[in-house]
C-alpha cells in the first residue's frame, strides 16, 4: 500500500515537472516568435530597404523579408497575421484596402517619396501630345486619382472642383485634347509603354527595367506634401508593440537614409526623414 502511494506521488511529481518543462518551452518559443519580425515587400528599392533594416535592427529582434509578387499580397499578409508589417505602399492605397476589406491597417513611418510621372515612347515633350491620344493610367482608385491630378496640374484636363484623391475619369469636366483613358493594372503599365501608348503613368521602380529613369519622363509629379510617401504599415493592434517600435527605428536609421540618399538622383526619390548624422 505504501509502495502504491509512493508511486502515485512520484508519478504526480513527474507530471508537474513535465508540465513545467512544456510551459517553459512554450514560453521560450513564444518569446522567440515575438522578436522575429516578418516584413512583406515587393520590388527594389523597397525590398533593398527591408534587407538593410534586417542588418541594422537592434537585438534581440530579427527581420525576415517576405517578397510578394503583386499589390494585394502584402496587405493580405499583414491583415491575416502572416506578416507583422509591410513596406510597399503609400497611405491612400492602404486606406483603399481598409475600406474594401474592413481591415485595420495603419500607416506609420514615412520613409521615402517616389516621384511618379508620365512617360512616352512617342513624344519627347508633354507639349507634343495630340488630340485623341490614348493615355494609360492605373486601374486602382488611389493611383488613378494621382495620375489625373498630375494631368490636371499641367492643364491637359480639368477636374471637378473639390475632388481630391478619390478623383476618377468621371470627374473630368474639361478634356480639350479629347484624351482617351485606358485603365491598366499598375504592374502592367510598362507593357503599355512597350505597346506604344503615347502617354503612360508609371513609378520609377517599374519603368527602370525598360532602361528609363524619371529623367526620361515628359511630365513629373510635384508632391511636396509627401502625400504618397512609401510607409511602414502594420495592424492597428500591433502598431504600439515593442517589436514594431524597434522596426520603425531601424527603418529610420542612418543606414537606410544613406542608401536612399544615394539613390535620389537616379530614382527621383527623396527620404522623408532625417538621418542621425
Amino acid at each position: 500500500m505504501k509502495k502504491l502511494k509512493w508511486f502515485t506521488v512520484f508519478a504526480s511529481t513527474l507530471l508537474v515537472l513535465s508540465a513545467c518543462s512544456d510551459e517553459e518551452t512554450a514560453n521560450e518559443t513564444s518569446e522567440a516568435e515575438d522578436t522575429h519580425i516578418v516584413v512583406a515587400s515587393q520590388t527594389p528599392p523597397m525590398t533593398d530597404v527591408v534587407e538593410i533594416v534586417a542588418d541594422v535592427i537592434e537585438e534581440p529582434y530579427t527581420v525576415e523579408l517576405m517578397e510578394v509578387s503583386d499589390n494585394i499580397q502584402y496587405n493580405e499578409a499583414v491583415f491575416n497575421d502572416e506578416a507583422d508589417a509591410s513596406f510597399a505602399q503609400h497611405k491612400p492605397f492602404m486606406e483603399q484596402f481598409n475600406n474594401e476589406n474592413d481591415a485595420d491597417l495603419v500607416a506609420m513611418e514615412e520613409i521615402y517619396n517616389a516621384i511618379v510621372g508620365f512617360y512616352s515612347p512617342v513624344y519627347s515633350s508633354i507639349d507634343e501630345v495630340k488630340a485623341g491620344d490614348e493615355v494609360a493610367i492605373p486601374s486602382d482608385p488611389t493611383n488613378e486619382a494621382r495620375a489625373l491630378i498630375i494631368l490636371d496640374s499641367e492643364g491637359l484636363i480639368t477636374l471637378e472642383d473639390g475632388v481630391d484623391f478619390e478623383a476618377t475619369v468621371d470627374d473630368i469636366t474639361e478634356n480639350p485634347k479629347n484624351l482617351k483613358f485606358t485603365h491598366v493594372d499598375l504592374l502592367n503599365l510598362s507593357a503599355s509603354y512597350e505597346d506604344g501608348i503615347p502617354l503612360v503613368f508609371n513609378y520609377p521602380t517599374y519603368i527602370e527595367p525598360l532602361g528609363l529613369t524619371p529623367e526620361d519622363a515628359v511630365l513629373l509629379e510635384d508632391d511636396s506634401d509627401n502625400t504618397f510617401a512609401i510607409q511602414v504599415v502594420a495592424r492597428e493592434g500591433q502598431a504600439d508593440s515593442e517589436k514594431i517600435k524597434a522596426l520603425n527605428e531601424a527603418f529610420t536609421s542612418q543606414e537606410v537614409y544613406d542608401f536612399l540618399d544615394d539613390l535620389k538622383d537616379k530614382a527621383h526619390l527623396e527620404p522623408t526623414f532625417e538621418g542621425d548624422e
